[in-house]
């Protein structure tokens, strides 16, 4: 009996489009693209993740997806060192024989293309997260890759059935500039959107006002002007915590080292949390979120689930913030880079209870109009469609 089931089985499987994700690390999957994925298998597709795995990957099979490990970091690009990784790719497109592939972030992107091209995968879905530190750095190395990968992603991405997903305005035009998308590959899905239910607003807390910053510990999203602007604050007599949540991104170079972490820490300057799974009770805990970025950001997470939890945010004028942060609506907004700017913002908002309130509220009326996660997975599962269908 068990046997005759099988072909059966194997037919129906033939018959679901076959989808293939390609990211570089297991939690940021879990993170940003499990929902779809498992929208995706809800809606006949027959979806296998391949990316480097870690910590999260029975997680992702407990959803009923196949998994494929690969071995990669998410850090510099070397094609040369990199050759193996690519040739691997490959082969297991070539084994999976996707109908679909969806690439998210710079170097699945590239490597992925190249080996989708090569193993002659009928359609491409190409997600950029961001532009990231390459195209926010102004040093002569910066520049020179970035014309580099642009080369590059004008060969790999000038293919019919492509997408390119791009998560802000800013992105678009400058992809579009570049020659790396058109009006007609180019598509704004602003975000990984956010779980509105788990995410949900919570009363303040009593006691003093406390400002977190959730993110990767990388100088370049703020950490050092973070505590910078707390230092002024506590010299001012400000009262209020600061809190760092998040751990430091080993390998790569403009990450914040542990010690000078742990030396914050110690001297009473900031507390340092570290990774924190439980974050809606981290959100519910603190009082205002705060996130001085000037790394090249698509739309932050963080930010969408702040909003989503009823809290008033302080960011940065960059491209992505300003998606989800209006000035003076569901948040402050203040130049990049300025730890004086922010420390004044901060100081208005640990100072105003009811403009805390009034823009926390603001802020779930956003995320409940614009970044809910249906609403993503919705708009790309369209892309996909319409792919397939052509």
């Amino acid at each position: 009996m068990f046997s005759r089931s099988l072909p059966k089985i194997e037919d129906e499987r033939k018959k679901k489009p076959r989808l293939l994700f390609f990211v570089t690390e297991d939690w940021y999957f879990c993170s940003h693209r499990l929902p779809l994925a498992i929208a995706a298998t809800q809606s006949g597709y027959d979806v296998t993740v391949v990316t480097r795995v870690r910590e999260h990957g029975k997680r992702i099979m407990a959803h009923g997806l196949k998994l494929v490990p690969i071995e990669l970091s998410r850090h510099g690009m070397n094609l040369f060192a990199d050759l193996p990784v690519i040739m691997n790719l490959i082969r297991i497109y070539r084994v999976e024989k996707p109908d679909l592939v969806h690439h998210v972030g710079m170097k699945p992107v590239l490597y992925g293309s190249f080996a989708a091209r090569l193993a002659r995968v009928p359609a491409i879905v190409n997600a950029f997260a961001g532009l990231g530190y390459l195209y926010v750095s102004t040093t002569l190395r910066a520049q020179m890759a970035r014309r580099l990968i642009e080369l590059l992603l004008r060969w790999l991405l000038r293919y019919q059935a492509t997408r390119v997903i791009v998560q802000n305005p800013d992105d678009m035009q400058r992809l579009k500039n570049a020659g790396v998308c058109t009006a007609q590959s180019g598509v704004l899905i602003r975000g990984a959107g956010v779980d509105l239910t788990l995410y949900a607003p919570r009363p303040e807390l009593a006691g003093l006002p406390l400002v977190i910053l959730v993110s990767r510990m990388l100088w370049d999203k703020g950490v050092g002007e973070f505590v910078a602007a707390a230092e002024q604050l506590r010299a001012s007599k400000i009262a209020a915590r600061f809190a760092l949540v998040g751990e430091t991104d080993r390998g790569n170079r403009r990450a914040v080292p542990t010690a000078q972490l742990q030396a914050w820490k110690d001297s009473g300057r900031v507390e340092w949390w570290g990774r924190q799974d439980d974050m809606p009770r981290i959100y519910a805990d603190c009082h205002i979120v705060c996130l001085p970025t000037y790394y090249g950001e698509g739309i932050p997470k963080v930010l969408l689930e702040a909003a989503a939890c009823g809290r008033p945010i302080v960011t940065t004028d960059v491209p992505g913030c300003r998606e989800v942060v209006s000035h003076e609506d569901n948040g402050l907004i203040v130049p990049p880079r300025s730890a004086d700017a922010l420390a004044q913002a901060l100081r208005r908002m640990i100072e105003d209870v009811e403009l805390r309130r009034r823009m926390g509220k603001r802020g779930r009326e956003i995320a409940e109009a614009d970044f809910s996660v249906e609403k993503v997975v919705r708009e790309t599962l369209a892309v996909y469609r319409q792919l397939l269908a052509e």
